[in-house]
């Protein structure tokens, strides 16, 4: 069950992506030419989607994927060519309709399933790994969980999805954005801290079966953003062997990105809610946190 303000939020995320930047993201999700805050944006969003995907098995076949916020494609893209089925779902029916074109081109065939409406829809469906990339950092940090909570319940496997770090530099890059006019606004991500993340998986019951694992912030310019990964822990899940997280030299700023790695606060915090879902009695978690 959504709560009032999860549905008001994606309401406005509705108009918004459907209606002011269906170009800026149609464009910013191509090749073409853009100015040097958005390829630094550019450069953001490419590494995250490859992190994200490192953490899925290299064979999917037989696998059931969500890409939860699919926008333009890409990942949903990416993972088909791994052989899963996948789900692809967006707010907006005209970056879904440009995804399902580009991913016809690429594909050669529509092998994927887009659809237009509420990731949380229980009609999708149940689930192998659930991805949602830069889908949930527009929403509180108690909405955030409860949207874990309610994927979880349709998830075998993994839950992979990224949050905006509370940091003194995404709090100047905010309000440099308020400076813009309002209509060209995106609705405002929510940063969250990692001692309110942990509080809140640790506390919530539906989460009891995944352990924190995988951590990994990137920061590119204009970009910031920090990838969280939930395993289930039950035995009666098969192991995938999903291949490591490759090693990604740190690099310094500028248009091409960087990965850098966790702070350690944040390390010490996620290893903390693991140790208390283990309390909890969720049985035998091997929660990794990638240096």
């Amino acid at each position: 069950m959504t709560s009032t303000s999860y549905a008001a939020r994606r309401s406005q995320l509705t108009t918004y992506f459907d209606r002011t930047a269906v170009e800026a993201w149609a464009r910013l999700t191509t090749d073409a030419p853009v100015s040097k805050i958005r390829a630094t944006v550019r450069a953001g969003r490419d590494a995250m989607r490859a992190n994200l995907l490192s953490w899925l098995p290299d064979d999917l076949t037989g696998r059931r994927v969500l890409d939860a916020g699919c926008g333009t494609g890409a990942l949903s893209v990416e993972a088909a060519r791994r052989g899963a089925e996948v789900v692809a779902i967006d707010v907006s029916p005209t970056l879904v309709d440009l995804a399902r074109e580009r991913s016809a081109e690429l594909l050669g065939g529509h092998r994927i399933d887009f659809r237009v409406g509420d990731m949380l829809d229980p009609r999708l469906g149940h689930f192998d790994h659930v991805v949602a990339m830069d889908s949930l950092i527009h929403y509180s940090a108690g909405d955030i969980v409860r949207a874990l909570a309610e994927l979880g319940l349709r998830t075998d496997g993994s839950l992979v999805f990224t949050v905006a770090p509370r940091t003194a530099l995404l709090t100047v890059m905010h309000a440099a954005g308020r400076l813009f006019p309002r209509g060209d606004r995106a609705p405002a991500i929510v940063p969250i801290t990692e001692g309110g993340l942990r509080r809140r998986i640790g506390g919530e019951a539906a989460l009891a079966g995944f352990a924190v694992g995988r951590t990994q912030r990137v920061n590119s310019g204009f970009y910031l953003s920090n990838a969280v990964e939930l395993a289930r822990v039950s035995a009666s899940f098969p192991s995938s062997k999903p291949r490591p997280h490759p090693e990604v030299p740190q690099r310094s700023g500028g248009l091409e990105g960087a990965l850098q790695n966790p702070p350690s606060n944040l390390d010490a915090s996620f290893e903390a809610a693991a140790r208390h879902l283990r309390m909890r009695g969720s049985g035998r978690m091997d929660a990794e946190t990638r240096p």
